[in-house]
């Protein structure tokens, strides 16, 4: 028998099918070395960490089974012979099968003893950082996270947003991702991403560069770096921020599971931002979690001949709103007061004269002179109040006499500039 960590043990039997270690039960409050201490029991978190190797990712069954008896008497059903496995709704013989098959070689402590190698924990339902907004998920809620990094889960999670979008970006994604992440950061936001190839890796780069915070939410273990090329960006999210997983140590991802990893993505954050993304997408994926979650869903615009802004003109369309920098995301997901400058073109000088002044400016042609009489014509006024409309304009430097005429006042101009009233 292993001592557990925080009091509770584990026996080192075989279950089932000749494996599988046997939780013990330890009762109390989590503990021990690298381990926060909360509500949940070293029993509980012994048997979360091995139903991680035992539970695909966003699981319903085993979530609702999690639900309804717990993880410790979950594991039980499932590895001790006679344990009433079988009594579970919605399990069926090959279902047990599969997971007794996997649960033969599941330990631990090993995971746990690997994950705090690399600097990490693990985090349940009912710890003081874990995230509660995953809780939307329902029965797909994950049964633990794995998480590398210093900062808090929970705290970063409630001031985040998650810049996703495609992999085989264009030069104006990767620009835009960076912008956003290096923004955001600046901003105090958590930017929260895939750590793929393309945008993901954008906008970590963007964060880390602003020296603010970022975290990168995995599809295979939190010690696995992958995509390989990203091993490098990987690291230094680790150190600077938080790497967080559903998989267990040294796990592997597949297709199945970078889609499923989405759901933790939009929920874990307070909005999701897409900047470059095809019809077929998997940052589509998250952004259509996020809109069932109730979480702001927002789109960069892109060129409208280019694929990969298809799908994110096409979320812009229903109910994602568009954005451009990260002034307005932070106006969107923020708190009252959080508000992106007003935007306009400049200021010009005869913006700022009088409906009157301003047709009178406009009645003088571009390159001769007219008498005051002719310019009252055109502009629909009196001759006396177009000829003080002259005299106001001349003091600001816009007409001048010549002779008995007016006309505009002479600068250099555009070969092409003859149109009525000058530029």
């Amino acid at each position: 028998m292993v001592a557990g960590r925080g009091g509770g043990a584990v026996v080192a039997g075989r279950g089932p099918g000749g494996g599988g270690a046997v939780v013990a039960d330890g009762g109390g409050a989590s503990g021990g070395r690298g381990w926060p201490a909360g509500g949940v029991s070293a029993r509980e978190r012994l048997a979360r960490a091995a139903l991680t190797r035992v539970l695909e990712p966003g699981d319903e069954h085993g979530g609702r089974w999690l639900r309804e008896c717990g993880a410790a008497e979950l594991w039980r059903r499932i590895t001790v012979p006679g344990g009433e496995a079988e009594r579970l709704g919605g399990m069926t013989v090959r279902r047990l099968a599969g997971y007794r098959l996997r649960a033969e070689r599941v330990d631990p402590e090993r995971d746990l003893a690997a994950v705090a190698a690399v600097g990490g924990r693990f985090v349940c339902p009912g710890d003081p950082e874990w995230p509660t907004q995953l809780d939307d998920l329902g029965d797909a809620r994950p049964t633990g996270l794995w998480v590398r990094g210093r900062p808090d889960l929970r705290l970063w999670a409630l001031r985040s947003v998650a810049v996703v979008g495609a992999r085989a970006c264009t030069p104006y994604g990767a620009h835009m991702a960076t912008t956003l992440g290096a923004g955001l950061a600046e901003r105090g936001w958590v930017v929260v991403s895939g750590a793929a190839f393309g945008v993901d890796g954008a906008a970590h780069r963007g964060a880390l560069a602003a020296g603010g915070a970022t975290m990168a939410v995995l599809a295979c273990g939190v010690d696995v770096p992958y995509p390989r090329g990203h091993a490098e960006l990987i690291g230094r999210v680790a150190e600077q921020g938080l790497v967080v997983g559903e998989l267990p140590p040294s796990e592997h991802p597949t297709r199945s599971r970078f889609i499923l990893r989405n759901r933790v993505i939009a929920a874990l954050t307070r909005g999701t931002v897409v900047v470059e993304a095809e019809y077929r997408s998997g940052s589509l994926v998250t952004a259509r979690s996020a809109q069932r979650l109730g979480r702001f869903t927002m789109g960069v615009p892109g060129p409208a001949t280019s694929g990969l802004s298809a799908g994110v003109h096409e979320l812009l369309r229903g109910e994602g709103v568009l954005v451009t920098d990260a002034a307005e995301v932070a106006e969107l997901v923020g708190d009252i007061g959080d508000l992106a400058p007003s935007r306009s073109g400049p200021v010009l000088a005869r913006d700022l004269l009088d409906a009157v002044a301003g047709r009178v400016l406009d009645a003088l042609p571009a390159r001769t002179a007219v008498a005051a009489r002719e310019v009252a014509r055109v502009a629909g006024t009196s001759a006396d109040e177009a000829l003080g409309k002259l005299y106001e304009l001349h003091s600001l430097g816009f007409v001048e006499r010549e002779g008995e005429g007016w006309r505009l006042t002479r600068r250099p101009s555009c070969p092409d500039d003859a149109r009525r009233g000058g530029s």
